[in-house]
């Protein structure tokens, strides 16, 4: 099992999302492009990157110094509670609205609004805990 945000977690991540109609379709029916970061609260950066062009990850792996439309963190102890039961849309509003999951960068409020990126975005937690991690 991979470390959680590593770069082979995150390709492992990568080859998850586009093989999944139900977020990478999705999401490129509204032309959807972000640079989304993740790591842990803790830190001062992100540890992974995941790059999304018209609703394809064309990249992910170890973050760099790319800036971020969307930077996700949490501590590492929510993350792996998060990948054996993943967030759904109330338990990631409580998340958010308790600081376990904090967004330093994106509109979370706008996003959770929106269902053609809603659903995709929760779609993707569960993605992540089919990956697990360590």
């Amino acid at each position: 099992m991979a470390e959680l945000f590593s770069d082979e977690w995150m390709n492992q991540l990568k080859d998850a999302w586009n093989g999944d109609p139900e977020v990478k379709d999705k999401l490129a029916e509204i032309n959807f492009n972000s640079v989304i970061v993740c790591g842990f609260k803790s830190d001062d950066n992100p540890t992974g990157v995941f790059v999304v062009e018209n609703g394809e990850c064309t990249r992910a792996g170890s973050w760099s110094d790319e800036v971020a439309d969307w930077d996700m963190r949490a501590d590492k102890e929510n993350w792996m509670k998060w990948m054996k039961k993943p967030l759904g849309m109330t338990s990631m509003g409580m998340a958010v609205a308790t600081g376990k999951l904090k967004f330093n960068s994106g509109d979370f409020g706008a996003m959770i609004k929106n269902p053609s990126m809603a659903g995709p975005f929760i779609k993707s937690f569960g993605l992540m805990s089919q990956i697990g991690g360590e």
